[in-house]
């Protein structure tokens, strides 16, 4: 499998999960620079002929493929965590691993965990649940909490969990049970990067047809809100927010020159939405009836 995904476009790297104790379910990850190209090896007809060779010697799925979408959140009741592991440390961290899962295989909804190395002293482990609800339970027991300290003495640093973005650019990250979130002006920021042309063009198009069907301006604002909102919510927003992921990470987007270069690339950006909507006629809703 590994062979097969080296060979597709858009390979990143892939590992094998540990396999040495029993407690751990053995898997396969596999990375890709984008989703198209993931799905493309996942629907490979190399991947199926593999399958069913392994099918053949015995060796089937347990498991439906797991999706992991960098900036959006886990399938529910799944925890993906990476850690970032000490070098001569990497036997005591799977020996600590284990014990966790000896753990928290004993609380309702428990379907398996997985741990996969990456070079660099880079691992992930992935924790199933039944439920969303079952694998919160478990991430806020006791239980988890008194074993967290055995884990991070065995870290460069402390370990995190998948973020995810919500539809108006703040990006939510856990960290050891704490919830961290892209700070208030770099979502204003954004946001108003989209609001701006949004208002501008919906005034353009939307306002004279609203204008012509006889609503009054009451109605036609609300109704122009209303599909702003909900352009910014399902499309806009997020498709800005994934070009400034990094920026807006509350983790990898907290140091200064990051903040700084992102700060500058919105601030141009600014200014060149400025520059259209005051140049370009066509545009300008105040020149039209």
């Amino acid at each position: 499998m590994s062979e097969i995904a080296c060979h597709m476009d858009g390979f990143a790297h892939s590992s094998v999960a540990v396999i040495e104790s029993p407690l751990l379910e053995p898997g396969f990850s596999v990375t890709f620079r984008s989703e198209a190209a993931l799905h493309a090896f996942l629907d490979s007809a190399e991947r199926s002929a593999a399958l069913s060779d392994g099918a053949s010697l015995g060796f089937y799925c347990k498991s439906s493929d797991l999706i992991i979408v960098e900036g959006e959140s886990p399938p529910p009741g799944i925890g993906v965590f990476r850690h970032s592991v000490a070098r001569d440390k990497e036997a005591e961290f799977e020996a600590t691993e284990e014990r966790l899962v000896a753990v928290s295989s004993e609380f309702p909804g428990f379907e398996g965990a997985a741990l996969f190395p990456s070079g660099g002293g880079r691992w992930f482990s992935v924790l199933r649940f039944r439920t969303e609800r079952q694998l919160s339970e478990w991430m806020r027991s006791d239980e988890r909490t008194a074993a967290l300290p055995d884990l991070r003495s065995k870290l460069t640093e402390d370990f995190t969990v998948e973020a995810h973005t919500t539809p108006f650019g703040s990006t939510v990250r856990t960290v050891d049970g704490e919830t961290r979130m892209t700070p208030t002006w770099k979502t204003a920021m954004l946001v108003l990067l989209v609001l701006y042309p949004t208002v501008m063009v919906l005034s353009r198009f939307l306002g004279p047809v609203l204008d012509r069907m006889g609503a009054p301006p009451w109605l036609a604002l609300w109704l122009s809100q209303i599909v702003s909102v909900g352009l910014m919510s399902y499309f806009l927003s997020p498709a800005v927010a994934s070009r400034f992921r990094r920026w807006l990470d509350p983790i990898d987007g907290a140091g200064r020159r990051i903040s700084i270069a992102g700060t500058v690339m919105v601030v141009v950006l600014y200014a060149l939405t400025l520059l259209l909507f005051a140049s370009v006629r066509w545009l300008q809703y105040w020149d039209y009836d």
